[in-house]
Order: C-alpha cells, then structure tokens, then sequence
C-alpha cells in the first residue's frame, strides 16, 4: 500500500515554500469544481505572491476536510485527454473548516482583516434563492433560522452578512464576494441576495453592504467529473502516493471576472484569468451553450442508456443535436462576434468527447429545477420573443420534464437528486402518462418557468410534441426525428 501524500511526504516540491503562504481568500462550497479551477489558479500565483492562500469551508458535511487533513490539505490535480494524464499537487488550501460544527472558526476567518476575498462555489441551490426571479427566499428553511439565530448562520449568505457585520463593528474593511458558481449575473445576483438578506436584520446594514462591498461577476468553466475509486487507483499509480480525494478535469479552464475589487486581489491575468469590465457576454455564452447542452445531453443521454457524456455525443444523431442547438439556436442569441463563437463550439464538442473525462449523465443531470432556468429557458426567452423557433432547446427542456418524473423508459425508478423532486414526481404520478397532463403540471412550477412561459401557447406545443414522443418512442428515436425534422 502507498503512503499517504502529505507535506513530509510530496513526490516532489511544490514550486514554492508552503510555509510562508498565508490566507487571504475564504471560500464557501470547497468541492470538486473549487479545486479544479479557482484552486488551481491560486496555487500557479503563490510562488509570487504568497499572501493569497485559501482557507476552505464546507457547508453541508465534513467530507471534503475529513479525506483532506491528514495529508495536509494537499490534493493531486489529474489532467486528462485522448493522449493520456497528467498530475499536479495543488497546495494552495491551508486549511477546510466544516460549517456545521466549526462555524465560530469559520466566522472569525472571514472577520479576519487579511481575508479580502470571500469566494463561493455553492451551486444554485446554496443560494436560498428563487432561480425564475433571482430573489431571496425568505421562507427558506436556513433563512428563516439565520434570521432568528443571526450569530450563528448556517447559508451561504447568512454567512456574509454576519462576517461583513462583525467587520463593520470592528471597524475593518469588508472583503469582495466574488460568486464562482453558474447563475446569471451572478455577482449582480449574490448582491441582490446578501442584501436582501441584510435588509432583513438591518436597514443600516443593507445600506453599509450596497455602499462599501463589491460583487464582481464571473464566468467560469472546466469540466470536472465527480472522483471514482478507479480514478483513485490511477494516481496512486502516477505518483506513488495515496491520496484520498484527488480531483479530475480536462486541459481547458477558463475564468473571465469583472475587475472590481476596492479592497485588493491578487495578479490573476499573470496566471491565465481574463479582467474584463462586464463579463456578461462570456457568461451567457459559457451558460448557453455549453451548460444548455450539458443539461440536454444529461437528460436525453440518461434516459437512452448513456452512463458518459462521451459516450452520448459519440452517437452521430446526438452530436447533429447538439451541433444544430448551439449553431442555430444558442449563437443567434449572444453577442460574441459569430467566428468566436463557431471557434468555442468547436472547442465545446470536442471537450464532450474526451473519452478521459468520465463525466456522468447523471451527475449532471442533478438539481435540474435548479440549472434550467439559466441553462435553457432564458434562451428560449429571447428566441421566443423574436418569433424564432426552439424545436432543439424545448427537447431539452421536454426531456427534463421526462426524466423529472422518476421513471425511466424500462419502467424502473430514477432516484432524481433534486429539491423539487417530490413534487416533480407526484405531477408525474398525477399525469398517469400524458404528456399533455405532464407538461401542464411541470409548467405550473413557477420557481422554474415563472409566470410567462406558462402562458406561450406555442412552447407548451412543443413541449407536448416532444415529450409525447419521449414516452411513446424513448429518447433515441425521438433525437432521431428531431435532428431529421430540424435538417
């Protein structure tokens, strides 16, 4: 058996004296995708500038801490492609704190002057927000419990209020928010979320938060499969090492931010990022067409037997689908000049089939009631509002509808991982196989389709089309008549 990796014991040196590296971002939700990407970024800069290391919190289980500490919070980053794997120890995490149990520690991190960026990859869901309208839910359940227990929250934005509170009462600068997860506008939305939150406890507050802390947005993108034993069993073969979470992930990356940041960040550009001024445009093309594809691939591939999205867009009928969305439906919606955007879907499928990249169906496919409101329905918002036809957009959204259900095409139960889906599942029920009956429920979700999309006669036509032909033919013949339809 390999020994466990660790400072004593690194296969070889970091590029840098992990000793005088000290923490000056606090990030929330320390997952697979953090240490892919915004990890990944930190560590390549600590050489020259190591006041910037990263103190991780979990906020749902101490998982990530408990496989982390007893090798030091290193981790090995595997690089894979079609010509093989590559590895890299990551030392920019000093520390993981769980939020549940240490949460003082967690606050006083975040208080802490040379903390002057608070980061979150949190997913949508962690957001305690309403996805169709970008709003805090107060009645959410941590909601309602930071509001009567403000001094000990346990939601992300509880967090932050509570942190920026103390900094204030201390008389400390506040940090920046910096959002890394895929919400539209999300520095626009975490705003509008923390502050609504801060209003809730305090006007002054609110006021403080809107006046003096910055929200950048941002747009980020790497494709990071969740860890598997085999994947486990590889870099012990790679780097003589054990380690107990390493973390999977394609050459490319990608971090376009807004450069707003009063309080100081560290030379992000000299290691690969991209400062822009409104990061908008790089957003809701990553959001559109390669999360939109993403979901439609997941559902659609889910429910036709596919375990991989390689394995998906390997079929020809799938990539034809999934080509014509992003051509002829997701480009004419953004504002990137169209050669960039041919060059990037190119680049986007030829990522989908990296037959390295073990990227599940059903990973993907989780928390859709979550992901489809940024993914696929503000696309079909602008489309519809054009006049302009969403035949390959509406399959995705009709196969989310299909798969929501939790039944499969064999008549077997899908264990959909969703908030939503006990609900989803009993307008399933409900529908007795209907497709009209389904789709009519399904829209009634208003925290998905909000209040105008239920109303557009000629999407809930379509969606009824679609999904009749899911239930009656299965997914492959119905991308099979779609693409022929959509020639």
């Amino acid at each position: 058996m390999a020994i466990r990796l660790s400072q004593s014991t690194l296969p070889k040196p970091l590029g840098y004296d992990r000793s005088k590296v000290s923490p000056g971002i606090v990030h929330l939700g320390i997952g697979a995708f953090h240490r892919a990407h915004m990890a990944a970024y930190i560590d390549a800069l600590l050489p020259r500038e190591p006041g910037w290391g990263i103190l991780g919190a979990s906020l749902r289980s101490p998982d990530v801490r408990d496989a982390l500490k007893p090798q030091d919070f290193l981790y090995t980053l595997a690089i894979a492609d079609a010509e093989g794997v590559r590895t890299r120890i990551i030392g920019s995490i000093l520390g993981v704190l769980d939020g549940g149990t240490e949460r003082d520690a967690l606050l006083a991190a975040m208080a802490d002057p040379a903390t002057r960026i608070v980061s979150l990859t949190v997913t949508e869901k962690g957001y305690c927000h309403d996805p169709a309208t970008g709003l805090l839910k107060p009645d959410h359940p941590d909601i309602v419990h930071d509001l009567a227990h403000p001094e000990a929250p346990r939601s992300a934005p509880g967090l932050i209020v509570r942190a920026l509170e103390l900094r204030r009462a201390a008389g400390v600068a506040p940090f920046t928010v910096l959002s890394c997860d895929n919400l539209p506008a999300n520095g626009r939305t975490t705003a509008r979320i923390v502050q609504g939150f801060a209003a809730l406890r305090s006007a002054a507050l609110a006021e403080h938060i809107a006046q003096n802390v910055d929200f950048p947005s941002s747009m980020v993108d790497r494709i990071v499969p969740a860890t598997t034993d085999a994947d486990r069993a590889l870099v012990v073969d790679m780097i003589g090492r054990e380690d107990a979470w390493p973390v999977m992930t394609e050459p490319f990356t990608q971090w376009v931010i807004e450069d707003r940041f009063r309080h100081g960040r560290p030379d992000l550009q000299s290691v690969g990022a991209q400062l822009v001024e409104q990061v908008e445009p790089f957003e809701l093309m990553k959001l559109r067409m390669l999360n939109g594809s993403h979901s439609t691939l997941a559902y659609l591939g889910y429910l036709s037997g596919y375990q991989y999205v390689s394995e998906t867009i390997g079929d020809p009928e799938f990539l034809k689908l999934i080509r014509g969305l992003m051509t002829d439906e997701a480009i004419p919606t953004l504002s990137i000049a169209p050669d960039e955007l041919l060059i990037y879907r190119d680049r986007l499928l030829e990522r989908f089939a990296n037959p390295r990249l073990k990227h599940r169906t059903y990973q993907i496919a989780m928390d859709g009631s979550q992901k489809l409101p940024q993914r696929l329905l503000g696309t079909i918002r602008d489309r519809l509002a054009r006049g302009l036809p969403v035949v390959r957009l509406a399959l995705g959204v009709a196969a989310w509808m299909r798969y929501a259900t939790g039944t499969d095409e064999a008549g077997q139960r899908i264990e959909v991982q969703d908030p939503l889906a006990a609900r989803l599942r009993a307008i399933g029920e409900t529908a007795a196989g209907s497709a009209e009956r389904v789709v009519a429920g399904m829209l009634a979700v208003r925290e998905v389709f909000g209040d105008d999309l239920p109303e557009h006669a000629a999407l809930k036509a379509q969606l009824v089309s679609h999904l009749d032909l899911l239930l009656r033919n299965g997914a492959q013949a119905t991308v099979r008549q779609v693409v022929a339809s959509t020639r």
